[in-house]
């Protein structure tokens, strides 16, 4: 029996225990469930990325490392070290610039620009590829202006360049939106007052109030962008020693056709789920990090 308090009135203490009595499910249905949940990511996540750990190094570790020292597949890691960055700076620039006009000004078409930062999202890499391919090939919008000026983006690295900062594009706009609206302006109004100008106002209050949501915001687009593939298979024309990024490369090895090229791709998709399993633990610690930021927030302010 469940203990009615008695400052409560009837009505109230009989809702309580319906409310309890509805949230206690039986056992088997409680048990059913967690089983559930676990074989389903056994299945889709656990045993996939156990299978690629296991056939990359299934040669030996010699093998495996002697894979991703491949001079294509070093060329491949080093292309995609140096696309990230820039994608990921790019996002960075516009997602703060973005965050910052959605949630300190109203004016209209707000609402239409906050769509549109979520388009990526709606459209099919493959597609973006093609748009890309239509604005910059020979025949294309920009196409006889760049071939004039001797300028090259697809088959390029500007070309990757772009079509990754494109699928990336609204992660740190939409970490930092709903952590700008929560701040709130008070404190950044308070600093334009005491006289700091606008570059004060951001890097001393406006920036250490975001930070933890641009992280994240960081992380998953560094995660997004290495391993992006549909649109980047598009433009890059997929060139080995050139254009290849780490996912192309893996799918290169893995349609050789030969167990050397078997093992080879396994090995450079174990790189990539390594990169994501750091990703995955970076962000659980930022999430505790931010936890314990707000419990100790509030409990100055419960002393406050």
């Amino acid at each position: 029996m469940h203990a009615v308090p008695k400052h409560l009135p009837p009505t109230n203490a009989n809702s309580i225990l319906r409310g309890r009595s509805a949230q206690e499910d039986p056992w088997w249905v409680r048990w059913g469930l967690i089983s559930l949940s676990v074989l389903v990511l056994f299945v889709l996540v656990i045993l996939p990325i156990s299978n690629v750990f296991y056939h990359a190094f299934s040669s030996g570790i010699g093998t495996y490392f002697k894979n991703l020292t491949d001079r294509e597949t070093m060329h491949a890691i080093k292309l995609t070290l140096f696309v990230v960055p820039i994608a990921v700076l790019a996002n960075v620039i516009f997602g703060v610039a973005a965050a910052w006009v959605i949630t300190r000004f109203r004016f209209p078409g707000r609402t239409l620009l906050t769509t549109i930062i979520d388009l990526p999202f709606a459209i099919s890499p493959v597609v973006v590829g093609l748009m890309f391919v239509m604005l910059f090939a020979n025949h294309g919008v920009f196409g006889g202006w760049l071939q004039a000026n001797g300028l090259k983006i697809l088959f390029n690295w500007p070309g990757i360049a772009l079509a990754t900062t494109f699928v990336t594009l609204p992660f740190v706009a939409r970490e930092l939106i709903p952590v700008m609206e929560a701040i709130g302006p008070d404190e950044e109004v308070a600093a334009i007052s005491l006289g700091a100008n606008g570059w004060q106002m951001f890097w001393r209050v406006s920036l250490p109030n975001m930070k933890w949501g641009l992280l994240y915001g960081i992380i998953l687009c560094n995660a997004r962008a290495m391993g992006e593939y549909g649109a980047v298979y598009v433009v890059s024309g997929r060139i080995i020693n050139k254009t290849e990024t780490l996912p192309i490369r893996v799918n290169t090895l893995f349609e050789g056709g030969s167990s050397e090229t078997y093992a080879a791709s396994f090995a450079a998709a174990s790189l990539l789920t390594l990169l994501a399993l750091v990703t995955l633990f970076i962000k659980i610690a930022l999430e505790r990090k931010t936890q314990t930021d707000l419990r100790e927030a509030a409990k100055i302010h419960q002393i406050e």
